[in-house]
């Protein structure tokens, strides 16, 4: 039986986003094939070439993410759309024909209304949420598979065609604000494994928001103009770095997958994030490993930087238009003002409580609520939790990269 106290919330706003996000999902669809488009039409094949591989790799990758977690729960399903899809054996085909995602954001929207429609009760709002949270996950992928590097190829673009414009420059911070959101409602998803009153406000959200955006701008502004000047050598210095990260992954001990094969794709995922942004994986201090990550990222970014300025030096002619003067030390200042913004955030606006209540899994393969007491303001401390046991709600089935991911980001 559940009970009235089930821990999870999940508000019409919620509902009110996840249709919003299939828009903006469906839209960006719609502009990524314009933008593919465009590329023919001028001749520029190349690039063209560039665009249709991030958005075929990035489609294959949540394909086969989501392929992955439906074959690890099928008798787990609670959606009638998903139920009638695993019914018939259409689960692997759709993923096949790249329509996985939406058959996920049909499984949240039918069960989401039932709830709001026929006011059903608390088990019918945690799937939701657990729903909800595996879209927002696959959405966080594709925003660091496919946006992010195409803000990139996109500046990289603009700069070494020199157009870049006031109105260019807003279309720019639009795309960078559209990433910095996705990474913060991610995390503002992963309240609902919190009690309510113990949700992570818009105040939060805002902040969380503001000091990704002012970390991300630097980071894809270097690694474009570093790309404009240097184009051959970014695919070095992605793959190089990139597989350092995933090797900092794997020293993580990560356990998010239900199998270490498909661990080590999480991994690499992973490992892709960090290269434009940070992402929390694993308990324990979170202070020293964002110290490890902002200083090695902050050394590579002004490599990054110091190799454009080089090149603009060598060629000052075709470059009047960035004056390193200005560029270097302005980047660099946003970036030392979003590390302030973010010790702010978790000194005055993380979600702290000194018992937190996540779900945690039984022997019977069932889920518990248990509370989790510790101080998420001193991160030196976070490694010794005192747990307590609570009244037991059970939830069969619900996955343990939920509880892991809850975990981490509120450690």
């Amino acid at each position: 039986m559940m009970e009235e106290s089930f821990p999870f919330h999940y508000s019409l706003l919620e509902y009110l986003f996840t249709l919003v996000g299939l828009l903006l999902f469906l839209l960006d669809i719609s502009l990524d094939i314009w933008t593919v488009v465009s590329f023919y039409q001028d001749g520029s094949y190349v690039y063209m070439g560039v665009m249709i591989f991030l958005l075929l790799g990035s489609s294959v990758l949540l394909q086969v993410f989501s392929w992955v977690w439906y074959s690890d729960s099928l008798e787990k399903i609670e959606t009638k759309v998903e139920k009638f899809t695993a019914r018939h054996s259409l689960i692997k085909p759709f993923h096949f024909l790249q329509l996985g995602v939406y058959l996920r954001y049909a499984g949240v929207i039918e069960i989401s209304t039932t709830h709001f429609l026929q006011h059903t009760n608390s088990f019918t709002e945690g799937i939701a949420v657990y729903l909800s949270h595996d879209l927002q996950m696959l959405r966080l992928f594709e925003t660091f598979s496919e946006s992010a590097p195409q803000l990139t190829l996109m500046m990289s673009i603009i700069l070494q065609r020199g157009e870049l414009e006031l109105m260019t420059g807003l279309k720019i911070l639009t795309s960078a604000a559209a990433i910095s959101s996705s990474v913060a409602m991610y995390h503002r998803n992963m309240r609902a494994f919190l009690p309510k009153k113990r949700k992570m406000s818009w105040i939060s959200t805002g902040v969380y928001f503001l000091w990704n955006l002012l970390l991300i701008i630097p980071r894809v502004t270097a690694l474009a103009l570093f790309c404009s000047v240097l184009p051959c050598y970014i695919i070095a210095h992605f793959l190089s770095l990139w597989m350092l990260l995933v090797l900092a992954a794997w020293s993580q001990k990560t356990n998010y997958m239900e199998h270490s094969v498909w661990e080590w794709l999480y991994r690499a995922s992973v490992g892709l994030i960090w290269y434009f942004c940070w992402f929390n994986i694993s308990a324990g201090s979170i202070k020293f490993k964002s110290i490890l990550y902002y200083s090695f990222m902050a050394l590579d970014t002004m490599m990054l930087l110091g190799l454009w300025c080089w090149r603009v030096f060598e060629y000052a002619g075709c470059w009047r238009s960035l004056n390193p003067y200005m560029v270097i030390p302005t980047l660099l200042g946003l970036y030392a003002i979003g590390i302030l913004v973010k010790i702010m955030y978790y000194r005055y606006f993380h979600p702290n409580c000194d018992e937190k209540k996540i779900t945690e899994p039984t022997e019977e393969g069932q889920f518990s609520q248990v509370a989790l007491c510790y101080d998420v303001t001193d991160s030196g401390r976070n490694s010794s939790h005192t747990r307590a046991a609570a009244p037991t709600q059970t939830l069969a089935g619900v996955p343990n990269r939920h509880r892991k991911m809850a975990a981490n980001f509120y450690s």
